[in-house]
């Protein structure tokens, strides 16, 4: 437990991006709205302008998240394709080998730091930026909004929205995060083009060959079927509420709960298939970090 501990510390030391960029992100946006002006169109009183902002501050805070998320995509991205590599390329891999730790112990530090570390430090961040965001323009607008921008229930709902997308997102890419791994591990330079070329080959050589696109199909269903099996589509005029400004409407969920798929995500065969599959990847990587050497 000490070892893990200590293995979290020294990603925070190597990589202060884990906490700035969300920190910087986080600040920006705060900034906007101390400073940006806005305006609620549509309305022509008090009342209005009340009900407007109520109908859209849920949203406010899912954009705000869904911003913060892809932040963290991108960035968690990158860490897993440097994270190896550059132990290798600033040759500090020679001194960690020479310490008690395994290469097992240091590979699955850096994939807990991808994949829950890293989402867990947006979340925490995401959380103040929003809280921020909503007092700084409650207090500029006080006269015309008060306290509306508060509701405890969408805060609640955007927690569990956020813990929820953590703990499926890890599974469901797991794949993806082995994947980068070995590259990492492996390759001498260009990380993004070798995690980008090998499966780009096999898939061009497949169809070229064969005429199928199976292997695409399977890539594209895992890049871009998260959401397919994680959540779910409520239609239905129950499930949402249109709040009429002026000639536009504004339609929010009742309720994000709505939207969780946990029994359809967590009993689908792909899930698993996919986290086997990951499973396979990882153990390759932590063999390559046997083996390979400084560059």
């Amino acid at each position: 437990m000490n070892t893990a501990s200590w293995l979290v510390r020294r990603e925070f030391w190597e990589n202060r991006a884990i906490w700035l960029i969300p920190a910087v992100f986080g600040a920006l946006l705060i900034l906007a709205s101390l400073f940006g002006g806005y305006q609620v169109l549509g309305a022509g009183d008090l009342a209005t302008v009340r009900t407007v902002v109520q109908a859209g501050a849920l949203d406010g805070m899912v954009l705000i998240g869904l911003a913060f998320f892809t932040v963290m995509l991108i960035y968690s991205t990158w860490y897993l394709l440097d994270c190896l590599y550059t132990d290798r390329k600033d040759r500090s891999i020679l001194f960690w080998k020479s310490m008690p730790i395994s290469d097992t112990a240091t590979v699955l530090s850096k994939l807990g730091i991808a994949l829950v570390v890293i989402p867990l430090v947006y979340f925490v961040l995401a959380d103040v930026s929003t809280l921020v965001m909503a007092f700084v323009i409650s207090v500029r607008a006080r006269s015309y909004i008060g306290s509306t921008l508060w509701s405890g229930e969408s805060w609640l709902q955007i927690q569990g929205l956020w813990l929820y997308a953590i703990v499926t997102a890890a599974i469901w890419y797991l794949p993806v995060s082995g994947w980068l791994l070995i590259v990492s591990a492996w390759a001498k330079r260009a990380v993004i083009l070798w995690s980008i070329l090998p499966p780009l080959a096999v898939v061009v050589a497949e169809r070229v060959f064969l005429g199928t696109h199976h292997l695409w199909g399977m890539v594209e269903s895992r890049m871009a079927g998260y959401l397919g099996h994680a959540m779910r589509y409520t239609p239905g005029a129950e499930n949402w509420i249109t709040t009429a400004v002026g000639h536009d409407e504004i339609v929010t969920p009742v309720s994000l709960w709505r939207f969780l798929n946990p029994a359809g995500f967590f009993s689908s065969a792909d899930t698993w298939i996919g986290a086997a599959v990951g499973a396979a990847l990882i153990a390759c990587a932590i063999q390559l970090r046997m083996r390979r050497a400084e560059i």
